[in-house]
């Protein structure tokens, strides 16, 4: 017989028996092998035979899927063709710390002190008197003196008058407040106040508001006192009726500012005259002048004093103004711009204040021989 090859025999699972390989019931026990049959017939029906033109096609459909797929993700996540820029690491700069500067503090300059002067007293002297006279407190004299408290006088007694300590120049301001560069803006010029005046009749006089005047001047009340010195501020004029136009006055100049001699400076009859020296404020229109004032306040009158009017920035003071005697007398001086403003009768110019005065100064000027006296610095 020949051999037909292996084959495979079934087992019955519940009496052992073997079988056919086809069998689906035992004969021995009878058991069905329905749950075998079950699952060859789906072990059958799940072998599915594609041909080769539905196997393309379905391939072609899924190429095309896949890149339908791509095309969009590619336009929604914006990436295209384009390429993110990688970041490139920076290097870190390096900080190099800079000193700061040192500044260095300006030395404030101190006043010279001035000797004092020697006083013999008159008739009708009184301390008050002479403080006002020579601008210095009562207390001053009493204490170099060495004076009762009530500082009586004797006639004849001579009494030694302390100079007032001059005052230290400001520190300059580049920017004016707003009320002070409103005051400044204004032409003002001074008055004072003859006996039997008034604080109306001068306001009339210069066709100026009185309130005006005593806003200028920080008064309280109308009431005026022979020989006070008032502001009359220009700018306050009452308009004129009619239509007659007024001209645009110029801007008001600065304060000059005194250069030489220095405050204090002492000079001898070695010493034939004294230069004032000032800086520029600007260039001066024709019809305006430096006005120089130089006073002899030594003997409190008043009376010795020297007005010039210039356009240059130095000025000679009159060897008329030094003393004859050994005594230092105290000349004090100031300068501001003026613009004329018409003429007198006798053809003189009128002149009126055309900006701030400058701060004054003081210089002391003997007669006495070189040597003869040395002031104290």
């Amino acid at each position: 017989m020949a051999d037909q090859g292996p084959t495979t025999s079934r087992v019955c699972p519940t009496c052992g028996t073997r079988l056919a390989p086809n069998a689906t019931r035992c004969v021995v026990c009878g058991t069905e092998f329905k749950q075998d049959a079950t699952r060859q017939s789906f072990r059958r029906s799940s072998q599915l035979t594609l041909s080769l033109p539905l196997a393309l096609g379905l391939l072609a459909v899924f190429a095309l899927l896949a890149a339908t797929i791509t095309f969009v993700a590619t336009r929604l996540t914006g990436v295209g063709g384009q390429r993110t820029p990688t970041p490139t690491a920076s290097a870190t700069a390096t900080i190099t710390l800079t000193p700061a500067p040192t500044f260095t503090e300006t030395p404030v300059p101190t006043p010279t002190l001035l000797p004092p002067l020697e006083y013999t007293v008159v008739a009708d002297d009184t301390c008050g008197g002479l403080a006002f006279r020579f601008q210095v407190a009562v207390r001053s004299i009493i204490e170099i003196n060495n004076l009762t408290p009530d500082c009586l006088l004797s006639l004849g007694q001579k009494i030694l008058i302390p100079q007032p300590t001059p005052t230290p120049l400001p520190p300059p301001t580049s920017t004016l407040p707003a009320e002070e560069a409103t005051r400044a803006a204004c032409e003002t010029i001074t008055y004072t106040v003859q006996a039997n005046d008034t604080l109306g009749a001068i306001a009339q006089n210069y066709n100026v508001v009185m309130q005006a005047i005593m806003d200028f001047n920080g008064m309280s009340s109308e009431t005026v006192f022979v020989g006070q010195v008032l502001i009359i501020p220009l700018c306050e004029r009452v308009p004129t009726a009619g239509p007659s136009p007024t001209p645009t006055p110029p801007p008001p100049y600065p304060a000059p500012n005194l250069l030489l001699p220095r405050d204090g400076e002492p000079f001898t009859l070695a010493n034939d005259s004294v230069a004032l020296q000032w800086a520029s404020v600007g260039e001066l229109r024709p019809n305006e002048r430096y006005k120089v004032t130089i006073d002899d306040v030594t003997d409190g009158t008043g009376n010795v004093r020297d007005i010039a009017y210039v356009t240059d920035t130095k000025y000679l003071v009159p060897v008329s103004m030094r003393p004859s005697e050994a005594t230092p007398h105290v000349l004090r001086w100031w300068v501001g711009v003026v613009r004329e403003t018409g003429t007198t009768a006798a053809g003189e110019p009128l002149y009126a204040e055309a900006g701030a005065l400058s701060v004054r100064r003081v210089f002391t000027w003997s007669g006495a021989a070189t040597g003869a006296i040395t002031p104290t610095p």
